[in-house]
């Protein structure tokens, strides 16, 4: 087995934001996400006293809603305790209850959004109760007594929000207990951000009668198996200087990765990265593309973000020598750009590459700890063997593999365009998880999904907020190239101008607030989401 490694940066790219994050993920990673279960979030937890605030409570929640589906065989009669937080502080009769749907994290990772975010500003609005509801399997809401690919059947999308429609007909709120809060006489009103954010349209479309409303911030409801447009935004919206390098040296390492593969310029090009000694050349050309990646770790909440991306572009697209221990291989490098085809522009891109060079070293080959092939490969049958229950990266990965998709490849990128990541990295290469984990050789089933409306998706009172920078938008209701949208009250569309993933969904408490904090743009999208949820409020409770 591969032993654990530490990949700087991946950290990041994954924590921040605790979104759909980025794939494939080296062993190294997975394995990390095993051993530190929860470690994330039980620091936030430590720094806000949250446990304090918001005690835990759960819900007996039948495992199988499906008995009717031989997707589910053998079915299950029994039940597992749903974790939820909630907040009352600002109920009145009347009130709706904003349920958030944690989506594919613990739900302890949602629970800022209670105390400062999203979901304390819509109670505030309304005079509502706040909730943070757990999705099966992840956090502590596990339904089973280990992780093997057939347990894993329950973990489905059509199951979880069967889950959350159940938990509005059947939960009661301690304190709330003599308050009638069921869906027939109280208007619930769902929020959900990335994943979560497609799960709460589909919650809407499935169960009108019991969510009156629902809010998708960065929601994906094209689920997409080669999710190559993951760099459109920053091939858009990234500095141009940065893009052309990049699409250039990747241009270069594929026509050596490729074009030379087997030749000494392989192992060539992988002594001047400082990685020689990485097997797989998918492998390599994946640990040396996390600066293009992490465009969607930055967030208007400096607590929160992270500016890895434009350190990266500004080092790229330096043609200063910024890292000088470089110098030695610039020789190395000339002979290497010579050879991948952009001789004509040596005295440009030799300084680059060796600024390329000198950022993955800083921030990913000098933190490597034990062998290269520990800390950057993909490869290693013997730790995808492994199910019990540590083991909570084969959760999000069962539901890329079986429904969702987005293999986020350099290969599906039009022959015509360079790709800002490798074309080494494709579909087989990033499935790899699938068939090792999960024994999974088909594609996932996105036409599934998709049947709910894709990209066309619509309801009353479904409203999509997404980010101008995001790269998720090639997913969602905001793609490039698809016709606009009116706003309207019953069916908001609004584009955050320069925001990444789900940037309204966070806050900040009263007294950090500024003229300028947190900014315009997600000030004022905030302020119309409040607006919006307060007329569906005023809308329902004049019908009884």
């Amino acid at each position: 087995m591969v032993r654990y490694g530490v990949v700087a940066g991946l950290m990041a790219l994954v924590s921040v934001a605790q979104a759909i994050r980025k794939h494939p993920l080296p062993v190294s990673e997975l394995a990390r996400q095993s051993r530190s279960r929860d470690a994330h979030s039980e620091i936030n937890a430590r720094q806000f006293d949250i446990d304090a605030l918001y005690p835990e409570y759960n819900l007996s929640t039948p495992i199988d809603h499906f008995h009717n589906d031989s997707l589910y065989e053998p079915h299950s009669n029994g039940t597992f305790d749903q974790r939820y937080w909630f907040d009352a502080q600002f109920y009145k009769p009347g009130g709706p209850v904003i349920v958030l749907a944690s989506g594919e994290t613990s739900g302890t990772d949602r629970l800022p959004f209670l105390q400062k975010g999203i979901v304390y500003q819509l109670a505030k609005a309304t005079n509502g109760v706040g909730v943070i509801l757990e999705h099966r399997y992840y956090g502590s809401s596990v339904p089973v007594p280990d992780f093997t690919t057939e347990n894993l059947r329950f973990l489905t999308t059509d199951q979880a929000l069967a889950d959350t429609a159940y938990f509005a007909r059947n939960v009661k709120f301690a304190g709330l207990e003599d308050v009638d809060l069921n869906p027939a006489t109280t208007p619930w009103i769902a929020y959900g951000g990335s994943y979560a954010g497609a799960f709460v349209a589909f919650l809407r479309v499935l169960y009108p009668d019991v969510y009156y409303g629902a809010i998708s911030s960065s929601g994906v409801p094209e689920a997409i198996w080669d999710y190559w447009k993951y760099f459109e935004a920053a091939t858009v919206y990234g500095p141009p200087a940065c893009v052309e390098t990049t699409r250039k040296l990747t241009h270069i390492i594929d026509n050596i990765l490729i074009g030379q593969k087997g030749s000494d310029y392989v192992g060539k090009l992988k002594a001047a990265f400082g990685l020689p000694n990485v097997t797989y050349d998918n492998d390599f050309a994946s640990a040396i593309n996390g600066g293009i990646y992490s465009l969607q770790s930055l967030n208007w909440d400096p607590t929160q973000s992270s500016d890895d991306f434009f350190v990266y572009c500004s080092n790229v697209s330096s043609d200063s020598v910024l890292f000088p221990a470089t110098e030695a291989r610039r020789a190395s490098v000339e002979d290497l750009i010579k050879v991948g085809g952009y001789e004509a522009e040596l005295d440009t891109l030799a300084t680059r590459f060796l600024n390329y060079i000198g950022y993955v070293n800083m921030t990913s080959v000098s933190r490597c700890s034990g062998s290269q092939d520990a800390c950057y490969s993909t490869h290693d049958s013997e730790f995808y063997s492994q199910f019990d229950l540590a083991q909570t990266w084969r959760l999000w990965e069962y539901q890329v593999c079986t429904q969702w998709g987005y293999l986020q490849t350099g290969s599906g990128v039009p022959e015509d365009q360079l790709p800002l990541i490798s074309r080494t990295i494709d579909v087989d290469y990033s499935a790899l998880i699938c068939r090792e984990a999960f024994n999974i050789t088909a594609p996932a089933d996105v036409e599934y999904i998709n049947r709910l409306g894709g990209f066309d998706i619509s309801y009353p009172r479904l409203a999509f907020i997404d980010g101008e920078w995001d790269p998720w938008r090639a997913a969602g209701v905001h793609a490039i190239g698809l016709p606009e949208r009116t706003n309207t009250p019953s069916e908001p569309y609004i584009l955050i101008d320069r925001a990444v993933h789900h940037w309204d969904e966070n806050g900040v408490f009263p007294n950090e607030t500024t003229p300028d904090f947190p900014p315009a743009p997600v000030a004022d999208a905030q302020k119309q989401i409040a607006t919006f949820v307060q007329g569906w409020v005023q809308e329902f409770t004049g019908k009884y």
